[in-house]
């Protein structure tokens, strides 16, 4: 059976159609490229194998400088430390067109689909993680330029980055890109609170009756809030649950032009906007869509990381952009949440938050079987029986 996608991605000057069956694929491909396709790697320049750079502790190291125009189409990097969360503790930085502010500023695991500082295979349509076991960072993010970009690594850690291993593929262009839209990413944390009457953390009904959500958008976590002309096409949220209970109630809620609530994109719920359905907890992956990594403890206990690709219908604004999420139902849970927002708008700064330093980007302390035994015998000792539920 003939399947046929149309993958407009991103910006009308990249369309590229493309029609896949099991034997052709019949595209654009075979038409004259009018750009040189260029490269800025690690190789060894001694012509030996050391084909890597290091990054001292505390160190930045500048990876591509690139002078003209034209688009980065692929990066690929992986590297080696003795830190354990070195993915958490470097950051990527990029520059377009001259800007002193970077357009993208996200810890290096963060951006490439690895929460946690941990490793683990990804394969979506424009960021995939390959092996061995999550050792490969590749992104297909198309990142255009009108004058100069420029890539920065900084090793936030006290130790040295001992590999650094780096490709930057690139194509070099005669003309600037027909569009003034660049790409920017950004990383946003809040360890919530509940927001209910008393402050427990209820849900499901579990602890009394479940309370209305509020009309209005206090107390939500914030994904992207930005000022300025674009769209939105991607989101990887990293969700780290201290209870067993389900934490995906919260609805999303996304403002476009300054709307008014209700806005117009509200959603159903959290597995919903990631296009899963039912409280899932299994790993699938979807080149738009999808669970890498899931929780391996009791119920929705610990780490999960969801994404999604706008590529079908990137959500364009004019003016402003703002993306919230509840943390259950009404906000009614503490949840450790980060996002890593991906977008094109105009070089507008407006919006700009520095990156948090590396101490306030570390993991909450694991909650394993022996804090629920602790939390089964106080519930033991409550209810005065052997079994705690009589």
């Amino acid at each position: 059976m003939r399947i046929k996608i149309y993958f407009s991605l991103l910006l009308s000057f990249i369309y590229v159609p493309i029609s896949i069956d099991s034997q052709t694929i019949d595209s654009s491909l075979w038409l004259p490229k009018k750009y040189s396709t260029e490269r800025i790697s690690s190789y060894d320049r001694l012509g030996g194998n050391d084909d890597f750079i290091k990054i001292p502790g505390k160190g930045k190291k500048v990876i591509a400088e690139i002078k003209g125009s034209g688009v980065i189409k692929h990066i690929w990097i992986t590297l080696n430390s003795k830190d354990p969360m070195v993915r958490r503790n470097t950051v990527i930085r990029m520059y377009w067109d001259g800007e002193t502010k970077p357009s993208v500023e996200v810890p290096l695991g963060d951006f490439f689909g690895q929460g946690w500082g941990e490793e683990y295979i990804l394969n979506s349509a424009l960021l995939v993680v390959g092996p061995k076991k999550g050792k490969a960072l590749n992104s297909y993010i198309p990142m255009p330029y009108a004058n100069t970009a420029k890539i920065e690594i900084e090793n936030e850690s006290d130790v040295e980055i001992e590999n650094f291993y780096f490709y930057v593929d690139y194509e070099k262009w005669i003309t600037p890109p027909d569009s003034d839209l660049r790409f920017f990413a950004s990383w946003n944390r809040t360890i919530t609170t509940p927001n209910t009457k008393d402050g427990r953390e209820n849900e499901w009904a579990l602890l009394g009756e479940t309370e209305k959500a509020p009309l209005d958008i206090k107390n939500q976590f914030v994904v992207l809030d930005t000022k300025g002309r674009g769209h939105f096409i991607g989101l990887n949220l990293y969700v780290d649950s201290p209870t067993p209970m389900w934490y995906g109630e919260g609805d999303d809620q996304i403002f476009i032009d300054s709307e008014k609530w209700p806005p117009k994109l509200h959603g159903t719920g959290t597995e919903d906007l990631f296009n899963t359905a039912w409280c899932p907890k299994e790993i699938f992956m979807h080149p738009f869509f999808g669970y890498p990594r899931i929780s391996d403890s009791v119920g929705w206990l610990g780490r999960t990381h969801l994404y999604r690709f706008w590529l079908e219908s990137p959500l364009a604004f004019e003016k402003s952009f703002k993306f919230l999420l509840e943390h259950g139902h009404a906000n009614a849970l503490t949840v450790d949440l980060i996002s890593v927002s991906y977008w094109y708008q105009n070089l507008n700064f407006e919006s700009y938050v520095p990156l948090p330093k590396k101490e306030f980007r570390q993991n909450q302390p694991e909650i394993n079987y022996r804090h629920i035994h602790k939390w089964r015998d106080a519930y033991r000792k409550e209810k005065g029986s052997v079994w705690g539920n009589e």
